[in-house]
Protein backbone atom coordinates (compact mmCIF):
# COMPACT_ATOMS: atom_id res chain seq x y z
CA UNK A 1 0.00 0.00 0.00
CA UNK A 2 1.23 3.36 -0.72
CA UNK A 3 2.12 5.45 1.94
CA UNK A 4 0.80 8.98 1.69
CA UNK A 5 2.32 11.74 3.40
CA UNK A 6 1.12 15.69 3.65
CA UNK A 7 4.31 18.37 3.39
CA UNK A 8 3.66 22.18 3.73
CA UNK A 9 3.50 23.78 0.13
CA UNK A 10 4.82 27.16 0.81
CA UNK A 11 6.17 29.22 3.90
CA UNK A 12 9.49 28.56 6.48
CA UNK A 13 8.60 24.86 7.13
CA UNK A 14 8.36 24.03 3.39
CA UNK A 15 11.86 24.16 2.17
CA UNK A 16 13.03 22.37 5.19
CA UNK A 17 10.64 19.34 5.36
CA UNK A 18 11.94 18.74 2.06
CA UNK A 19 15.49 18.77 2.56
CA UNK A 20 15.34 16.67 5.57
CA UNK A 21 12.75 14.10 3.67
CA UNK A 22 15.98 13.95 0.39
CA UNK A 23 18.40 13.21 3.64
CA UNK A 24 16.39 10.83 4.68
CA UNK A 25 16.57 9.53 0.76
CA UNK A 26 12.95 10.31 -0.15
CA UNK A 27 13.11 12.08 -3.76
CA UNK A 28 10.84 15.12 -3.38
CA UNK A 29 9.13 17.67 -6.23
CA UNK A 30 11.68 19.60 -8.09
CA UNK A 31 8.97 21.81 -9.49
CA UNK A 32 6.94 24.17 -6.63
CA UNK A 33 3.81 24.11 -8.45
CA UNK A 34 3.47 20.39 -8.17
CA UNK A 35 0.70 19.61 -5.90
CA UNK A 36 1.45 15.57 -5.71
CA UNK A 37 4.70 14.09 -6.33
CA UNK A 38 5.32 10.60 -6.50
CA UNK A 39 8.43 8.48 -4.87
CA UNK A 40 8.06 5.29 -6.60
CA UNK A 41 11.29 3.44 -5.91
CA UNK A 42 9.89 3.92 -1.78
CA UNK A 43 6.25 3.60 -2.54
CA UNK A 44 4.98 6.99 -1.48
CA UNK A 45 2.88 9.85 -2.51
CA UNK A 46 3.93 13.03 -1.10
CA UNK A 47 0.92 16.05 -1.09
CA UNK A 48 1.81 19.66 -0.78
CA UNK A 49 -0.85 21.17 1.19
CA UNK A 50 -1.60 24.36 3.27
CA UNK A 51 0.84 23.85 6.39
CA UNK A 52 -3.01 25.09 8.30
CA UNK A 53 -4.50 22.02 6.73
CA UNK A 54 -2.26 19.24 7.05
CA UNK A 55 -2.98 18.63 10.72
CA UNK A 56 -7.42 18.29 9.50
CA UNK A 57 -5.98 15.84 6.73
CA UNK A 58 -3.46 13.77 9.10
CA UNK A 59 -6.61 13.48 11.20
CA UNK A 60 -9.14 12.18 9.41
CA UNK A 61 -7.24 9.58 8.10
CA UNK A 62 -6.84 10.65 4.38
CA UNK A 63 -3.34 11.23 4.49
CA UNK A 64 -1.34 8.64 7.04
CA UNK A 65 1.27 10.93 7.80
CA UNK A 66 2.73 14.80 7.81
CA UNK A 67 5.10 17.56 8.73
CA UNK A 68 3.26 20.63 10.07
CA UNK A 69 4.56 23.18 13.01
CA UNK A 70 3.38 21.90 16.93
CA UNK A 71 1.59 25.21 16.91
CA UNK A 72 -0.73 24.56 13.89
CA UNK A 73 -1.34 20.67 15.26
CA UNK A 74 -2.69 22.22 18.87
CA UNK A 75 -4.43 25.24 17.28
CA UNK A 76 -6.90 23.37 15.39
CA UNK A 77 -7.14 20.53 17.56
CA UNK A 78 -7.28 18.18 14.71
CA UNK A 79 -7.47 13.89 15.58
CA UNK A 80 -3.66 14.01 15.12
CA UNK A 81 -0.71 13.58 17.18
CA UNK A 82 2.80 14.40 17.02
CA UNK A 83 5.15 11.35 16.73
CA UNK A 84 8.90 12.92 15.94
CA UNK A 85 10.11 16.42 17.19
CA UNK A 86 12.34 17.42 13.65
CA UNK A 87 14.33 20.42 14.84
CA UNK A 88 13.79 22.75 12.77
CA UNK A 89 11.37 25.75 12.37
CA UNK A 90 11.31 26.70 16.06
CA UNK A 91 9.72 29.75 17.62
CA UNK A 92 8.28 30.75 20.41
CA UNK A 93 4.43 31.71 21.16
CA UNK A 94 3.96 34.83 23.16
CA UNK A 95 1.99 37.45 24.30
CA UNK A 96 2.66 41.00 23.59
CA UNK A 97 1.45 44.66 24.06
CA UNK A 98 2.25 48.01 23.73
CA UNK A 99 1.24 49.33 27.02
CA UNK A 100 3.13 48.02 30.17
CA UNK A 101 1.78 44.71 30.87
CA UNK A 102 4.11 42.42 32.87
CA UNK A 103 1.94 39.60 34.05
CA UNK A 104 -0.58 37.21 31.95
CA UNK A 105 -3.32 38.18 34.66
CA UNK A 106 -3.13 41.16 33.63
CA UNK A 107 -5.03 39.54 30.20
CA UNK A 108 -8.34 39.37 31.96
CA UNK A 109 -10.76 41.66 30.43
CA UNK A 110 -8.06 42.33 27.51
CA UNK A 111 -9.01 42.05 23.69
CA UNK A 112 -6.46 39.56 22.35
CA UNK A 113 -5.80 39.34 18.16
CA UNK A 114 -4.21 36.22 17.20
CA UNK A 115 -4.22 34.12 14.18
CA UNK A 116 -4.26 31.27 16.58
CA UNK A 117 -7.63 30.82 18.43
CA UNK A 118 -7.51 27.35 19.53
CA UNK A 119 -4.06 28.22 21.69
CA UNK A 120 -5.42 31.15 23.18
CA UNK A 121 -8.96 30.01 24.11
CA UNK A 122 -7.15 26.61 25.64
CA UNK A 123 -4.58 29.03 27.43
CA UNK A 124 -7.11 30.80 28.62
CA UNK A 125 -9.32 28.20 29.88
CA UNK A 126 -6.63 26.45 31.65
CA UNK A 127 -5.33 29.95 33.72
CA UNK A 128 -9.59 30.27 33.55
CA UNK A 129 -9.00 33.80 32.69
CA UNK A 130 -11.64 35.84 30.63
CA UNK A 131 -11.06 38.07 27.73
CA UNK A 132 -12.26 38.25 24.11
CA UNK A 133 -9.93 36.98 21.04
CA UNK A 134 -10.06 38.86 18.01
CA UNK A 135 -9.65 36.29 15.19
CA UNK A 136 -7.38 37.90 12.35
CA UNK A 137 -5.67 35.52 9.76
CA UNK A 138 -2.10 37.64 9.65
CA UNK A 139 -0.49 40.96 10.67
CA UNK A 140 -1.90 40.83 14.09
CA UNK A 141 0.86 43.47 15.07
CA UNK A 142 -1.18 45.95 13.46
CA UNK A 143 -4.39 45.57 15.61
CA UNK A 144 -3.45 47.47 18.58
CA UNK A 145 -2.32 50.80 16.58
CA UNK A 146 -5.86 50.36 14.19
CA UNK A 147 -7.96 50.19 17.85
CA UNK A 148 -9.87 46.11 17.64
CA UNK A 149 -7.10 44.69 20.06
CA UNK A 150 -5.16 45.38 23.51
CA UNK A 151 -2.74 42.56 22.90
CA UNK A 152 -1.77 40.06 20.34
CA UNK A 153 -0.81 36.59 20.72
CA UNK A 154 1.81 35.51 18.01
CA UNK A 155 4.55 33.23 17.21
CA UNK A 156 8.25 35.10 18.02
CA UNK A 157 11.10 34.02 15.85
CA UNK A 158 12.96 37.12 16.26
CA UNK A 159 11.06 39.22 17.62
CA UNK A 160 11.89 42.57 14.93
CA UNK A 161 8.55 42.32 13.71
CA UNK A 162 7.30 43.26 17.03
CA UNK A 163 9.46 45.77 17.92
CA UNK A 164 8.89 47.43 14.45
CA UNK A 165 5.21 47.71 15.73
CA UNK A 166 6.24 49.09 19.07
CA UNK A 167 5.18 46.13 20.89
CA UNK A 168 6.94 44.61 23.79
CA UNK A 169 6.47 40.61 24.73
CA UNK A 170 5.33 39.98 28.24
CA UNK A 171 5.09 37.17 30.73
CA UNK A 172 6.23 33.31 29.68
CA UNK A 173 5.68 31.59 26.54
CA UNK A 174 2.52 30.59 26.17
CA UNK A 175 4.38 27.69 23.91
CA UNK A 176 7.41 26.28 22.06
CA UNK A 177 7.13 25.19 18.89
CA UNK A 178 8.38 23.50 15.76
CA UNK A 179 8.57 21.29 12.79
CA UNK A 180 7.09 18.36 13.85
CA UNK A 181 5.96 14.70 12.24
CA UNK A 182 2.41 13.93 12.91
CA UNK A 183 -0.04 10.77 12.44
CA UNK A 184 -3.48 10.57 13.51
CA UNK A 185 -4.38 9.56 16.92
CA UNK A 186 -4.87 5.78 17.26
CA UNK A 187 -3.37 4.73 14.26
CA UNK A 188 -1.46 1.22 13.57
CA UNK A 189 1.41 2.27 11.83
CA UNK A 190 2.74 0.00 9.67
CA UNK A 191 6.87 -0.86 8.12
CA UNK A 192 6.52 2.01 5.62
CA UNK A 193 5.56 4.35 8.71
CA UNK A 194 8.18 3.04 11.04
CA UNK A 195 10.55 3.47 8.19
CA UNK A 196 9.98 6.65 7.61
CA UNK A 197 10.09 7.82 11.23
CA UNK A 198 13.29 5.95 11.64
CA UNK A 199 14.97 7.72 8.81
CA UNK A 200 13.88 11.00 10.01
CA UNK A 201 14.95 10.45 13.28
CA UNK A 202 18.47 9.24 11.93
CA UNK A 203 18.75 12.41 10.36
CA UNK A 204 17.44 14.57 13.19
CA UNK A 205 20.64 13.00 15.41
CA UNK A 206 23.14 13.36 12.51
CA UNK A 207 22.54 16.90 12.56
CA UNK A 208 22.58 17.19 16.11
CA UNK A 209 25.45 15.48 16.65
CA UNK A 210 29.57 15.51 15.12
CA UNK A 211 31.67 12.41 15.67
CA UNK A 212 34.89 13.51 17.64
CA UNK A 213 38.46 11.07 17.13
CA UNK A 214 41.26 12.29 19.57
CA UNK A 215 44.64 10.48 20.87
CA UNK A 216 44.92 10.29 24.32
CA UNK A 217 47.95 9.11 27.04
CA UNK A 218 46.14 5.81 29.32
CA UNK A 219 46.62 7.76 32.24
CA UNK A 220 44.16 10.44 30.83
CA UNK A 221 41.79 8.21 29.48
CA UNK A 222 38.91 8.16 32.24
CA UNK A 223 38.86 12.51 32.52
CA UNK A 224 38.49 12.45 28.58
CA UNK A 225 35.67 9.88 28.57
CA UNK A 226 34.21 11.77 31.35
CA UNK A 227 34.33 14.64 28.56
CA UNK A 228 32.94 12.92 25.77
CA UNK A 229 30.49 9.59 27.41
CA UNK A 230 29.27 9.37 23.92
CA UNK A 231 25.75 8.43 23.63
CA UNK A 232 26.41 4.30 25.23
CA UNK A 233 29.88 4.54 25.48
CA UNK A 234 32.94 6.14 23.73
CA UNK A 235 35.24 3.66 21.64
CA UNK A 236 38.53 3.27 22.61
CA UNK A 237 41.18 1.50 20.66
CA UNK A 238 45.05 1.00 21.58
CA UNK A 239 47.42 2.88 19.98
CA UNK A 240 51.49 1.39 18.16
CA UNK A 241 52.79 3.86 20.72
CA UNK A 242 52.85 2.23 23.93
CA UNK A 243 50.35 4.16 26.68
CA UNK A 244 48.41 5.78 24.48
CA UNK A 245 44.90 5.29 23.20
CA UNK A 246 42.93 6.88 20.21
CA UNK A 247 38.90 7.26 21.49
CA UNK A 248 35.70 8.16 18.76
CA UNK A 249 32.86 9.32 20.56
CA UNK A 250 29.73 11.01 19.47
CA UNK A 251 29.38 14.79 20.97
CA UNK A 252 26.67 16.95 20.41
CA UNK A 253 27.39 19.97 17.90
CA UNK A 254 26.45 22.55 19.78
CA UNK A 255 29.07 21.71 22.34
CA UNK A 256 32.03 20.16 20.08
CA UNK A 257 34.16 23.58 20.43
CA UNK A 258 33.90 23.72 24.46
CA UNK A 259 34.23 19.96 24.48
CA UNK A 260 37.58 20.51 22.24
CA UNK A 261 39.30 22.84 24.70
CA UNK A 262 38.41 20.16 27.52
CA UNK A 263 40.01 17.68 25.87
CA UNK A 264 43.14 19.49 24.81
CA UNK A 265 43.16 20.54 28.89
CA UNK A 266 43.66 16.93 30.02
CA UNK A 267 45.98 16.09 27.33
CA UNK A 268 44.20 14.78 24.23
CA UNK A 269 45.99 15.44 21.01
CA UNK A 270 45.40 15.00 17.42
CA UNK A 271 41.06 15.95 18.05
CA UNK A 272 39.47 15.62 14.72
CA UNK A 273 36.03 16.86 14.33
CA UNK A 274 33.91 14.87 11.53
CA UNK A 275 30.17 15.19 10.08
CA UNK A 276 27.34 12.79 10.59
CA UNK A 277 25.35 12.32 7.51
CA UNK A 278 23.00 9.40 8.49
CA UNK A 279 22.54 7.40 12.13
CA UNK A 280 20.86 4.20 12.90
CA UNK A 281 20.61 4.13 16.76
Amino acid sequence: MTLKVALPNKGSLSEAATAILREAGYRQRNDLRDLIFIDPENDLEFYYLRPRDIAIYVGSGELQIGITGRDLLIDCAAEASEVLGLDFGKSTFRFAAATQISDESELAGKRIATAYPGIVASYLNEKRITATIVRLDGAVESSIRLGVADVIADVVSTGGTLKQAGLKVFGTPVLQSEAILIERKGAVRDAQVDTLIRRLTGVVIARQYVLVDYDIESVNLEAACEITPGIESPTISPLQKSGWSAVRAMVLRKNIHSVMDDLYQVGARGILVTDIHASRL
